[in-house]
This record gives C-alpha cells, structure tokens and sequence, in this order.
C-alpha cells in the first residue's frame, strides 16, 4: 500500500502463449534511492494460480527506483512443456529469456501495477492499474 512518503508494487503475469495466467514464477523485487545508488534486494514471492503476486514487500521511504526480476526459465521448463510441444524449442530450458528484469521509476504516494506478458520467445510489460 503506497503513502504519502512512499509508492507500492504490484504485479501479475500472463502467459499469452496459452492465454492463461503464469503460476509458479518467483520474483524478486529490489528498490534504489537515486540513479546512483545501490540496489537493495527487498525480498520475494511467487505467482499464484490467478498468475498475481499479491505479498511483495513494501517499499521503503526514498525509493525512486524499483527492479522486478522474473524467474521465467523454470516456469516454461517445468509447467509448459506439454502447453509447448508444438513451439520450436530454444536451448534445453525451453525458452529463449531465461529472466527478465524490469526497471522503473516510483513516485512516493503512487501505486504501480505492472503486468508481464510473456511467451517464450518474447515479453511485454506496461504499467496497469
């Protein structure tokens, strides 16, 4: 929950190469306070069945960057490869972005929503509502 003094995340994932929510994603979540500052990892979770991460942590009070970083390669070795048989595989893992990271600005008082669309070859985010 975002306050005056500080913004809040949250996010969900869909994996629109099926159509259907990605669960089992862990995601790690680390803020900075300034371009030139140090990342701090702030801890983590996974998606659940609605493919949502509904307990990252706060954020602290400074924050103007924050980095989401999704653990996709396991998801699409483990819970896609029947969903996949018909996809050309890249590598042994399935697919071809191991992780994907997202970096973006907050603004205290403001929340983030920020979705990831994601296939196996390629991924989209945009701040949701």
């Amino acid at each position: 929950m975002s306050t005056d003094t500080t913004a809040s995340v949250s996010t969900h994932i869909l994996d629109t190469s099926i159509g259907r929510p990605a669960e089992g994603v862990a995601i790690t979540l680390a803020a900075r306070s300034g371009s030139d500052a140090q990342w701090v990892t702030l801890g983590g979770s996974a998606t659940d069945a609605d493919g949502r991460c509904k307990d990252l942590p706060a954020l602290p009070e400074g924050t103007t960057h924050v980095r989401l970083d999704f653990e996709v390669e396991e998801y699409f070795s483990n819970k896609q490869a029947e969903a996949q048989q018909d996809a050309p595989r890249v590598r042994d893992s399935g697919a071809f972005f191991p992780e994907v990271a997202i970096t973006f600005a907050v603004e205290p008082g403001e929340h983030y929503h920020v979705p990831l669309l994601l296939n196996p070859f390629g991924y989209s985010v945009y701040r949701g509502s």
